[in-house]
């Protein structure tokens, strides 16, 4: 499998690969995936290896693609799965040869792949999007669809957190979106001085100052990819915005309140029975927009930190974990 270039996207596409499992129990399936995605398709039980690459975003790399193409030849794959919709996205497995190559059609890749799928009209739940890539191009993959799921040792993620110095318990606050600002809940500073539980901050370099405005302990930039899961394994509870780490915590079956505005819960949600989203859904929202294209951010800016205590406190699956 070609894995997306997205943490979120690769673990939507989970689902698809417990599909694939279920029908090829004696399959080796293994993922390419970006180095920053290695380390959750790595904690995937569906996948017996990941071939990482450092392809920057946007980069064609041509000679490079070609390069690893032929390496991969020697494997002998039986069929190769294009997850991303691009053009240099399925050179890799037309380079090493492997026989079936599917995918969605995307931008006009006739010859690259050849066994296409075409996306129906609308924005469909991503999970399902992938997933149909499990069955015949036509058919629809059995429903309901498993939730993504990763695994963590208990014994490593312990060591992890003591690393660091967190007390046992704490909740995991993401305030970043790598989307754009549009994304990013504006209301994390009140919450965090109105929580009773001692605050970890979990996000990217670039979220580091964004996070230091905020009370807690600023991890932001400060952990691997592989630390942030674990500390996220260990929460109590997550808040997060609609991001790679709300899916993450998904997967890890964390309780959390994930936080909608200019994107949608219909398409990206946090696939998990504890999860609960708070989305106000006014007139403009989804927009999907980087910004806020009106300038007021309502979708954001009207949802208040008293919306999200109120869920903490009143739900069980939080009061159960300490909230």
């Amino acid at each position: 499998m070609v894995a997306p270039n997205w943490i979120g996207d690769a673990l939507m596409a989970q689902p698809m690969l417990a599909r694939l499992r279920d029908k090829l129990p004696q399959a080796r399936i293994d993922v390419l995936a970006p180095s920053w995605v290695a380390p959750v398709v790595r904690r995937m039980p569906e996948v017996a290896g990941v071939i990482e690459t450092a392809f920057t975003h946007g980069a064609l790399a041509l000679r490079e693609r070609w390069k690893l193409g032929r390496t991969l030849k020697a494997l002998g794959y039986d069929q190769a799965i294009v997850l991303p919709n691009t053009w240099k996205s399925a050179l890799i497995p037309f380079f090493a040869d492997i026989r079936i190559r599917s995918g969605y059609v995307g931008e006009s890749r006739y010859g690259l792949l050849n066994l296409l799928y075409r996306k129906p009209p609308g924005r469909e739940p991503m999970a399902a999007h992938y997933a149909r890539l499990s069955a015949k191009p036509g058919a629809e993959p059995a429903l309901p669809l498993p939730n993504p799921r990763l695994q963590v040792d208990a014994q490593a993620a312990e060591r992890t957190r003591e690393r660091f110095g967190l007390p046992a318990r704490y909740a995991a606050l993401c305030p970043g979106a790598e989307y754009g600002p549009a994304k990013r809940w504006p209301h994390f500073k009140e919450l965090a001085e109105r929580l009773d539980l001692p605050v970890v901050l979990l996000g990217s370099p670039k979220e580091r100052a964004q996070c230091a405005a905020i009370k807690g302990r600023n991890l932001a930039g400060e952990t691997t990819l592989d630390e942030a899961i674990e500390l996220l394994a260990l929460a109590q509870y997550v808040v997060s915005n609609d991001s790679g780490l709300m899916h993450v915590a998904a997967a890890l079956g964390r309780p959390q309140v994930a936080l909608f505005g200019s994107s949608s819960p219909r398409h990206t949600p946090p696939l998990s029975d504890k999860a609960r989203v708070l989305w106000l859904g006014i007139e403009c929202s989804p927009c999907y927009a980087r910004e806020c294209p009106l300038g007021h951010f309502r979708c954001m800016r009207e949802l208040t930190a008293d919306r999200v205590l109120e869920k903490l406190g009143s739900d069980p699956v939080f009061r159960e974990n300490g909230a």
